[in-house]
């Protein structure tokens, strides 16, 4: 079995234990006030193993698997067998953490805020995909990946300035940051083919969506 879905399993048992009893989702969930008065820091972790409702539940673990699976492998490839497994899940765990540290500095002292779910981790996944094909057609939006990390990132930033959804668009944008320099620095430092094969295929431009 492979550790990504070893981690969409597990994400969703805690999730629908938590949608049976909401009294798991407070307590794990990311509150920043929490864990700055309280030094409850173990939240800065386990919100990314909580959601909102199934909907939430099911587009992240959907988009873990599909491109999980793959960055699995690569993750071996650059790092080599077992070692690269244990470096693939310190990737994820460290990307929601790391997704979750601005929302906790912008709110330590809100008693009333609250934030949970993978997506910051889901978009690191996605970035690094990004990273080895940068050209490759996305059907919804119908984008190159490259394209549509672009604008993902400025939609992310600018409604972390400006939107009202309570989305946690902080999240998304530092944790799909932290997954393209990761590979970046872990290509440049021990596969420098890959970051070649990167650059390569960068200026080749994209091809013709196979849906046209």
């Amino acid at each position: 079995m492979s550790i990504t879905l070893l981690l969409v399993l597990l994400t969703g048992l805690v999730s629908y234990q938590a949608f049976n009893n909401p009294a798991i989702s407070q307590k794990l969930l990311l509150h920043p006030y929490s864990v700055y008065h309280h030094g409850e820091w173990y939240r800065l972790l386990t919100h990314g193993f909580v959601h909102a409702d199934w909907g939430h539940l099911l587009i992240n673990m959907f988009v873990l698997y599909q491109f999980g699976e793959l960055m699995e492998l690569y993750f071996q490839g650059i790092f080599g067998g077992a070692f690269g497994k244990g470096v693939y899940v310190l990737f994820y765990l460290a990307a929601i953490v790391l997704s979750g540290l601005p929302s906790y500095f912008k709110h330590k002292h809100n008693s009333y805020f609250g934030a949970l779910g993978a997506s910051g981790a889901t978009s690191a996944v996605v970035f690094a995909f990004i990273f080895f094909y940068p050209w490759e057609w996305f059907l919804f939006p119908p984008l190159p990946a490259l394209l549509f990390g672009v604008g993902y990132l400025w939609y992310s930033s600018y409604m972390s300035k400006h939107g009202q959804d309570n989305i946690g668009h902080d999240a998304h944008f530092w944790g799909a940051v932290y997954g393209f320099a990761f590979i970046v620095v872990s290509a440049l430092a021990f596969r420098p083919e890959f970051f070649d094969a990167f650059l390569h295929n960068l200026l080749q431009g994209p091809s013709r969506p196979p849906f046209l």
